[in-house]
């Protein structure tokens, strides 16, 4: 079973296809009697694709039926008009009910096609693209200019003052956990697993693999 959600929409019928492209940043010059030379890059930002289908009359046993399209439109319509970024998650679970690994990422909403098709009856589809957001910041330094008496310039870094930070606190993991399934518990928001990895990623090789025993950082 899947299901996507859209911040804190959940999708009311569930793509059948999902499209992910990984941008590359690569370059390839051409020097003169030298043949090609290629310039490796960072990636660009990760574009996600796929259609959703807008039940009109609940017809689908897995939508929401009390939901009508246009409280789907009017959610996507803010999304854009609040220029923030948000998360977009896939969360895939097996027959049994088990949690499989999940996916996440903080994205912003590009653009949406709505169409409706006399042909294939009262439903809506919405044609929605993601992109990838990646949040900056910039480095406040302090520089102290010289003067002629004075010693050769002196520049400090700013350092935020961490005193008053809250600890954070930890988790033994037990059988059957997943990062997924411990940040809905911790933070009744499983998409947040990605968080505890960032914050273990000295000791945990990949969000997926976890043994009971271990101690986790929960920031």
């Amino acid at each position: 079973m899947y299901r996507f959600q859209m911040d804190k929409i959940t999708l009311p019928v569930t793509p059948s296809k999902l499209t992910v492209k990984i941008k590359g940043n690569n370059k390839t010059l051409t020097l003169v009697n030298e043949g090609d030379m290629s310039i490796l890059r960072a990636p660009g930002l990760t574009e996600i694709s796929f259609e959703v289908i807008l039940p009109m009359l609940g017809k689908y046993p897995f939508s929401v039926a009390h939901n009508r399209p246009d409280y789907y439109l009017n959610a996507f319509k803010k999304l854009m008009l609040e220029k923030q970024p948000f998360q977009f998650s896939v969360i895939r679970e097996a027959p049994s009910g088990k949690t499989l690994f999940p996916s996440s990422m903080e994205v912003s909403l590009e653009n949406y096609t709505i169409t409706e098709d006399a042909s294939k009856g009262l439903d809506m589809t919405v044609a929605i693209t993601l992109k990838q957001y990646i949040r900056y910041a910039t480095k406040t330094k302090e520089v102290i200019q010289p003067t002629a008496e004075s010693e050769p310039t002196i520049i400090e870094e700013t350092k935020r003052d961490a005193s008053s930070a809250p600890k954070a606190q930890t988790y033994t993991v037990k059988s059957g956990d997943c990062l997924w399934t411990i940040a809905k518990k911790y933070y009744n928001d499983g998409a947040r697993y990605k968080e505890i990895y960032e914050a273990n990623k000295d000791t945990l090789k990949s969000p997926n693999l976890i043994y009971p025993g271990q101690e986790l950082i929960l920031p």
